[in-house]
């Protein structure tokens, strides 16, 4: 907790979020309707970034090139391993081969993972929790790159939202998707149990040595409702509270007699003996077709705090402030209590000094202090061209998805930076996404003064039937690590409107908000907003 005079706020110190890079493991992402994986990392690759407000720099060590709008290494070692043909469908890897159409042999010992329902799969290093943001599933593989190899990252290009983003482990057969919205693990899928070991109350059900029949399923697991048989699949679906099993049929000729209407009563729903377990899933709830992703686990907060929601605040002549309503994992009194989840509210304005914003919101997860500003080609101020004696500095919540640009010379708030996190973009996995709302002035035909909410899910396309089309064209923007390097997202567009800058995607979806304006005069009665 961080004290000041003028209140408390949890201590926000914590490392930034890490991006799709690997020492010893592959990235590659592909999206919706792309034949081929667009390589993000690969082995060997040292990477070093530096994050500027929103703006993040990389330096990778090995060259990379674009070709045909897919990014690959030039190293012959990468191009043996790298996934050559993917074929896409809805957002998901139907297959995937490397160079040569055969499967490599593993030389790794298997992983040995620990199932439990409606909860997690994991070992005694790490575990991937139901719920998880999937910032932390990332730095998971990053830490254990050089065991857990070959990792995809699945997402659909032009519709975002409508699929959801996952993470392919390839070499270990295990998928995690996450919600497409708020971007938490909602399911974990296991699709090839020949390459992974598994266990239940540290018994093992799945190994080398133990196939996953049906009746190892039910000496492990116990008893439960009939099976339920998809005939489309050939599968047969053994369902547990947060946790399913899919059995391949041995041959289509036993399909028939495992019709509905083939046969009547519960000998028709009984799965037949030696069946193996074709899939695993795990999930939370009942129904694997309704389940939604878990709030995060107190296991998962680490310290750090986070924003359920983010709302612009705003005067007559546009954006004053930022109010957030957080979380945190806070403890009651005594080391045993148990630990609960606190909410909590927060407001930062315009004009605020440094030390009302810590006083609020905690310590950043980083300082970045500006060494240039590429926009100021574009002021009209004669000044423009002399060089500032001092820089303005940002302070970075990662965990909260928003930065704040403070004046060098006043340490006056004058900027706020939200980002939504969109798969697809240069700084994507690098903030939470910041759910936020903005109230825009319409200025439509009969309907002065009406007001309309922009939110992190709304497209440009709509916005600009609500404000009117800009009046200038946007600005365009290139992030790139260096130079020498390309970017292969591609380039942002920026439109300014009521004292707001809005960053668009070429999917047309908001990539961050850049708000700013006069600095609020006087000060704020901080102590009313004080739990």
């Amino acid at each position: 907790m961080r004290n000041s005079a003028s209140g408390s706020a949890p201590c926000l110190s914590a490392p930034p979020l890490p991006r799709f890079t690997a020492r010893h493991g592959a990235f590659a992402a592909v999206a919706s309707g792309a034949a081929a994986a667009a390589v993000i990392a690969a082995p060997g690759a040292a990477a070093a970034r530096e994050v500027k407000g929103g703006e993040v720099c990389c330096c990778v060590g090995a060259a990379a090139t674009a070709r045909n709008g897919v990014a690959s290494r030039t190293s012959a070692d990468w191009r043996e391993r790298r996934v050559s043909s993917c074929v896409v469908s809805s957002g998901r890897v139907l297959s995937a081969l490397p160079q040569g159409g055969r499967p490599a042999l593993r030389t790794e010992p298997m992983l040995d993972l620990e199932v439990v329902p409606e909860r997690s799969l994991g070992n005694e290093q790490w575990e991937f929790t139901l719920g998880m943001p999937l910032a932390q599933a990332v730095a998971i593989l990053q830490k254990h790159c050089r065991i857990i190899k070959n990792v995809q990252v699945l997402y659909s290009e032009q519709s975002p939202l409508s699929h959801d983003l996952i993470l392919n482990l390839t070499q270990d057969g295990i998928k995690l998707l996450f919600d497409a919205f708020n971007q938490r693990l909602k399911v974990i899928e296991v699709y090839d149990l020949t390459k992974v070991k598994l266990k239940y109350c540290g018994v093992h059900f799945n190994s080398q040595a133990i196939p996953p029949t049906i009746e190892q399923i039910d000496q492990s697991f116990g008893a439960t409702h009939p099976g339920v048989y998809n005939s489309a699949e050939q599968l047969f679906h053994l369902n547990f509270r947060g946790l399913s099993f899919s059995f391949q049929l041995d041959s289509w000729i036993e399909a028939p007699k495992y019709e509905p209407n083939f046969a009547h009563g519960l000998a028709s729903l009984q799965i037949p003996h030696g069946a193996t377990v074709k899939r695993m899933y795990i999930y939370s709830g009942n129904s694997l077709q309704d389940t939604k992703a878990p709030v995060m686990p107190l296991s998962c907060f680490l310290g750090n705090v986070y924003a359920e929601s983010v709302d612009v605040l705003r005067d007559g002549t546009g954006p004053s402030g930022l109010r957030l309503r957080l979380l945190a994992a806070g403890c009651g009194p005594g080391v045993l209590a148990d630990a609960k989840m606190r909410v909590f509210e927060r407001s930062v304005y315009f004009g605020d000094s440094c030390q009302d914003v810590l006083s609020m919101l905690g310590s950043p997860h980083k300082v970045f202090y500006k060494s240039e500003d590429k926009m100021k080609i574009h002021s009209p101020s004669p000044h423009k061209q002399v060089p500032s004696k001092c820089n303005d500095y940002f302070f970075n919540y990662f965990t909260l998805g928003v930065d704040i640009l403070f004046d060098a010379n006043t340490h006056k708030v004058k900027k706020f930076v939200l980002h939504t996190n969109y798969p697809g973009h240069y700084n994507f996995n690098i903030y939470h996404r910041c759910e936020f709302k903005i109230p825009l002035a319409v200025k439509r035909e009969n309907a002065s003064g009406q007001t309309e909410t922009c939110t992190t899910y709304s497209k440009w396309d709509n916005i600009q039937e609500l404000l009117g089309h800009p009046v200038e064209k946007p600005v365009v923007l290139h992030r790139s690590s260096s130079p020498n390097n390309t970017n292969p997202f591609g380039s942002t567009f920026c439109f300014g409107l009521q004292r707001m800058i809005f960053e668009v995607m070429q999917n047309n979806h908001i990539a961050s908000v850049t708000l700013y304006g006069p600095p609020r005069p006087g000060a704020h009665l901080r102590t009313a907003e004080l739990p």
